[in-house]
């Protein structure tokens, strides 16, 4: 993919990640301040590097099922008080799933 396609996809997806932010406030305080100083900085080259090796990939896809947990446990407070404790037990649930399947799911999406 060439450098301008790179900034294109980049682009998109901040474009995005603003829209899904604006319609919905999951992201954890602690990252809004961090991802603005990202986001100001351009794309990190980190973003175009894939992991080197097995454990890399798996490490993470561990971070990013984290993420996903955090992001889901915001959504859930932030919804109906009654539907609160059934959403939380499903996240959490979500969440050890994928943790124990982690392997696997890196296995399928990473082959070599």
């Amino acid at each position: 993919m060439t450098h301008f396609k790179h900034l294109m996809l980049g682009a998109a997806l901040l474009v995005a990640a603003c829209a899904a932010q604006a319609r919905s406030n999951t992201t954890p305080p602690q990252n809004v301040q961090l991802q603005k100083s990202e986001i100001a900085k351009g794309d990190p080259p980190r973003w175009y590097q894939d992991d080197a090796s097995p454990a890399a990939q798996l490490r993470t896809l561990r971070k990013e099922i984290g993420a996903a947990l955090a992001e889901a446990t915001i959504a859930c407070k932030q919804g109906p008080a009654a539907e609160r404790g059934a959403c939380l037990k499903e996240a959490r649930a979500t969440y050890q799933q994928d943790m124990a399947n982690a392997a696997q799911i890196r296995a399928e999406n990473h082959p070599y």
